[in-house]
This record gives C-alpha cells, sequence and structure tokens, in this order.
C-alpha cells in the first residue's frame, strides 16, 4: 500500500478562516483610520485662529475698539488677542518684527513693508481752530482766519503721537509758512481742557473721527473760555493729497460739532487720513477673509459704543493703493471669497486619492496573506495529479479508498480557498477538471480490479473443475 492521507490517526485540518479574519481586521483598521486622518483634518482646519493685534495707546479709542471686538469674536472662527502697545508707531514695529498678525495704525505713518490692509477703521480729519477772542479775560488781538497768519503764532496739537506734529508741519509748508517759525507745543488728550483754559495757544490742532468726542469737548471749551471760535479751511488740501498720498481732501459738514451757534456754521475744507487694520502679508488668505466678514458683521454691535463705528469701510483694492488690500480681504471685498470646495479641494482630492490608494494597498495586502493559500492550494492540485497516477497503478482497494478521502479534503481545502477568494472561478474549474480525472482513474482502476477478481475466480473454478475429473 502507497502512502496517503490517514484520517483515522491524523486530526482534520481546522478551517482556514483565520487569513479571512485577518484580512477583515486589516481592512477595517485601514478604513477606521482613513476616518481617523479626515476627522483629523476637518478639526485642525475648523479650530479657531487666534490672531495677535497690536493696538495702542493705553485707554484709547482703538484698544477699546480691539477690545470690544475680541469680545464679539469669542466664538468666531477667528479670535483676536490684544497686544498692548504706547501707540500706532509701536504698533507698526510690532507688526514689522512679527510680534503680532495684525496692527492698528494710521495711514500717513511708515507703514512695514509687509502690511497689507483688512478694512479702514475710521476716518480721521484735521480740525484747525483759532478763540475769537471774546472769551472771560481774553484780550483782544488779531484774529486768525487763515492757515498763513499762523507764522509767529503759538499752536497746540492735541495728542501724544508726533504724527500730529508732521502733519501740522505739511500742511504749513504747503502754505509757504516756515514750520521754524511756528511755535508748536504738544498737549495729551487728558489735557486738552487746561491748555485752552491756561490760554498757552493762539491757535490748536486735533485729528480724529468728524463725531470725535475728544474734539467736540475740545472746540466747546474754546467757545467757552474764548469765545466761538474761527475754522481754518485749508483751501489746498487737494494739493496736499497730490504731493502726499497718504492724505486725502475732505470737507467737515457745518453742525459736526454741535453747539449753539452750529460749529462750524459751513462747510470747512480740510484733509484727512485712514486708520488702518492692517495684516501680515504672509497670514493666509482664508484667516484674513473670515476676519473681514466677521468685522463687518459686528460692526452694528460697536455702533453702540463707537459711533464712528459706522463708518467702518472695506480697504481700497486698486493696485495702486496707499497700502494694498490683503488678498484675503480683497476677495471678501470682490465677492471672490471661495467656498469650502474652493478651499479644500485639493485636500478633498488628496483624501480620495488616499482613499483609492488605501483600497489598493488594502487589495494587495489582502493577496499577499492568501498567497500562502493560493500556493498550498497550487500543492494540493499536483498532489491530485500524483494521486491520479498512484491510482492508476494501485493493486488495493483499501489504498484508493485513502485516496478518495484525501481527494475529499483536498476538495474541502479548495472550497475555502475559493470563498476566501484566494483562487478564482477560472482557478476552481481547472482543480475541478483534475479531480473528474482522479475519480475516473479511480473508478477506471476499481473496474479494473473488479474484473481481474472474477477472472481470477472463475479460472479457480475451473482449474478445481479440471483436478476432480
Amino acid at each position: 500500500m502507497t502512502g496517503g492521507l490517514d484520517l483515522a490517526t491524523s486530526p482534520a485540518p481546522p478551517p482556514p478562516r483565520s487569513s479571512g479574519q485577518r484580512t477583515l481586521l486589516i481592512t477595517i483598521a485601514l478604513i477606521l483610520g482613513l476616518i481617523g486622518a479626515i476627522a483629523a483634518g476637518y478639526y485642525f482646519a475648523m479650530r479657531p485662529v487666534i490672531l495677535k493685534v497690536a493696538v495702542g495707546p493705553a485707554n484709547s479709542d482703538d484698544v477699546k475698539v480691539v477690545q470690544t471686538l475680541t469680545q464679539a469674536f469669542a466664538r468666531g472662527y477667528v479670535r483676536l488677542k490684544p497686544i498692548q502697545t504706547e501707540g500706532a508707531v509701536a504698533s507698526a514695529d510690532a507688526l514689522a518684527k512679527g510680534n503680532a498678525d495684525l496692527a492698528i495704525i494710521r495711514g500717513d505713518l511708515d507703514v512695514p513693508k509687509d502690511a497689507q490692509a483688512v478694512a479702514i477703521l475710521r476716518k480721521n480729519v484735521v480740525v484747525i481752530w483759532a478763540p475769537s477772542g471774546k472769551g472771560r479775560g481774553r484780550k483782544s488781538g488779531a484774529k486768525i482766519t487763515k492757515i498763513v497768519q499762523l507764522a509767529g503764532h503759538r499752536i497746540a496739537v492735541f495728542g501724544r503721537t508726533e504724527a500730529n506734529v508732521n502733519l501740522l508741519k505739511v500742511i504749513l509748508q504747503q502754505y509757504g509758512v516756515d514750520p521754524g517759525k511756528v511755535d508748536i507745543v504738544q498737549y495729551p488728550t487728558t489735557e486738552v481742557a487746561e491748555a485752552i483754559r491756561s490760554r498757552k495757544a493762539d491757535a490748536y490742532l486735533a485729528a480724529g473721527p468728524v463725531n470725535s468726542r475728544i474734539t467736540a469737548e475740545a472746540i466747546a471749551v474754546s467757545a467757552k473760555e474764548a469765545g466761538e471760535p474761527t475754522f481754518l479751511s485749508i483751501d489746498l488740501a487737494d494739493a496736499i493729497a497730490q504731493n502726499h498720498p497718504a492724505y486725502e481732501a475732505a470737507e467737515i459738514p457745518a453742525g459736526a460739532f454741535s453747539g449753539s451757534p452750529d460749529r462750524p456754521d459751513d462747510e470747512v475744507k480740510t484733509i484727512s487720513f485712514n486708520h488702518y487694520i492692517v495684516a501680515r502679508k504672509g497670514l493666509s488668505d482664508t484667516k484674513v477673509a473670515t476676519l473681514t466678514r466677521q468685522l463687518f458683521a459686528a460692526r452694528q454691535q460697536l455702533m453702540a459704543e463707537f459711533p464712528f463705528a459706522v463708518k467702518i469701510e472695506t480697504p481700497d483694492t486698486d493696485k495702486d493703493a496707499v497700502i494694498p488690500a490683503h488678498p484675503g480681504a480683497a476677495a471678501y471685498v470682490d465677492g471672490e471669497e471661495k467656498t469650502f470646495l474652493d478651499k479644500y479641494s485639493d485636500y478633498i482630492w488628496w483624501v480620495l486619492m488616499a482613499a483609492s490608494a488605501t483600497g489598493s494597498l488594502g487589495a494587495w495586502f489582502a493577496g499577499y496573506l492568501k498567497r500562502d493559500e493560493r500556493t498550498t492550494n497550487s500543492h494540493l492540485r499536483e498532489r491530485l495529479f500524483d494521486m491520479i497516477a498512484q491510482a492508476r497503478h494501485s493493486d488495493s482497494a483499501e489504498e484508493l479508498d485513502q485516496l478518495q478521502s484525501e481527494a475529499d479534503a483536498i476538495l474541502r481545502d479548495t472550497l475555502h480557498c475559493f470563498e476566501h477568494g484566494a483562487i478564482d472561478q477560472s482557478g476552481l474549474i481547472a482543480f475541478n477538471i483534475v479531480l473528474e480525472q482522479f475519480h475516473r482513474a479511480v473508478s477506471d482502476r476499481k473496474l479494473l480490479m473488479s474484473t481481474m477478481a472474477q477472472n481470477l475466480q472463475r479460472a479457480s473454478a475451473q482449474f478445481r473443475a479440471a483436478g476432480t475429473l
């Protein structure tokens, strides 16, 4: 008897399901990993962004506006973190050094090279006035009604920033007045009333929004202490704007500084300059676009505390703007802000590519895990070929039965491989052909052995019959 599978002594092989389970677990792990990657990407894309904004000086309207915006943005995508500075110059310096993402600056200062406009926070106008000389204890003197008459006089400039002094010098030079022949003194806004009451100047300059509370109070005190003021018109405002792009020609409307009579009683020509919210050039377009949208959405909320907030304007998006608009702010202004798909289409495409690659990798890995099953099944099929030859030369019915049992076990393993995808339909058909050949070989051999046994019995019976005769 030739060798074969002894089913009586050998344990039945366990069904080859472990590889299928491994494949399923690995597939689930890959899917969960992909979902985790998408969730992590969404979290990092949508988590709040905190932008540091440089603003000053302390207790100024700019600081109060930024503090109000910080509260308004508390639940927004973009949130603010104020960094208090000594003033607009220090704020611009903080932006230039990279210590802040945003800054509140004046447009007539040295603007950092990488600063780009997000919004015009407000427009400031220059107000120059001279007392009429009719107030209490005021000595009569030459009445100042024109800019050119300021030569030889003392002018009080309100505000701690040197920018206001430089602004006055620009105006004087445009009128041919030597700034060196004008006595310029500077007072902080907290000392406005005291400076006016002490009669320390012949004329005054203030810069701020048309509806500035500080300017209105200063004019009211001046009217009370020295009579109704005379507002000096800057008739050369267009020329100043032409020579200094940071300034624009403007008008102070009649009655802007309410009182009795209206102050002024007619429009006064002057110059204006802008206060900007600027951002670093390298700041993300998406962040700045969202910031701009949130800013204009909060404008109504600001108006309750800061009336000038209604004047918040979008930046100039022209290429020749004094301060170029940030691309993110320009996208919002021009209605070209990107949608979710526009922003993240590249990421979505990469995720889809990653999903496709993951699927391909999973398929390859699953095939790799089934490689052993395919190899084993291939060996079993070769074993079946050997069993065909063995069956054709077998002389034992018991051996043929054992070969048949072994073929049944091979069939069972092959069907498991087919169910797990280790072999395909064509492989199963090829195996079936070999199995049919084996069964035919066993059947033919058993038939031959049966015929030979019958012939042997007949011959033996004839031989015994002949011996008795």
